[in-house]
């Protein structure tokens, strides 16, 4: 596998070994200690999740205050523009954002790791997205930050996503550091 590092501290793309012939193909999508010692993840995973969404669904960028959540994301159908953004205030990269086009076709994971805002925009017909999550989901420990935060400036490629009602009424990142 090959781990390309990002401008954003600890965020990596994952390029894992593809073995295929005309029959079809094998990868390995996670191993514990090849992905230690190689990509930096050290951490247990103890939840995986599963999302299926149309073009142009925008989901994010969301977070988790108390308890961050790191994640592996990958796509396994389709095609979305995955976006980390760090919205750590004492890091030097605060505001500024990783996006990295993952497919079904290119196998690519990106590590997000705690601490981070997460969000990604499907621009195939349908997307199948799947992530690793180190620690549990918790509604009550949610936060994000507005998806068009022009302080940001993520180009999504779409100008009218759709959004849930959540989404639409998240703060920038300016308003949501000033709390």
């Amino acid at each position: 596998m090959e781990v390309i590092e990002t401008k954003l501290k600890g965020v990596c793309v994952i390029e894992p070994r593809v073995f295929g012939d005309d029959r079809g193909f094998f990868l390995e999508t996670f191993q514990a200690e090849r992905y230690r010692q190689q990509a930096g993840i050290d951490l247990a995973f103890v939840q995986d999740n599963h999302s299926r969404s149309q073009q142009g669904v925008l989901r994010g960028l969301h977070f988790q205050i108390k308890r961050p959540q790191g994640k592996l994301v990958r796509v396994v159908r389709g095609e979305v523009l995955d976006v980390a953004v760090d919205i750590n205030p004492g890091s030097p990269t605060c505001g500024q954002y990783e996006a990295v086009l993952l497919s079904g076709k290119n196998y690519k994971q990106l590590w997000v790791p705690p601490g981070y805002a997460h969000g990604f925009i499907v621009l195939s017909e349908v997307a199948d997205f799947e992530y690793k999550c180190t620690d549990y989901y918790d509604p009550s420990d949610e936060g994000g930050i507005v998806w068009n935060d022009p302080d940001i400036g993520i180009d999504w490629q779409f100008s009218n996503p759709l959004l849930s009602d959540k989404d639409r009424i998240l703060p920038t990142l300016a308003e949501y550091l000033k709390v």
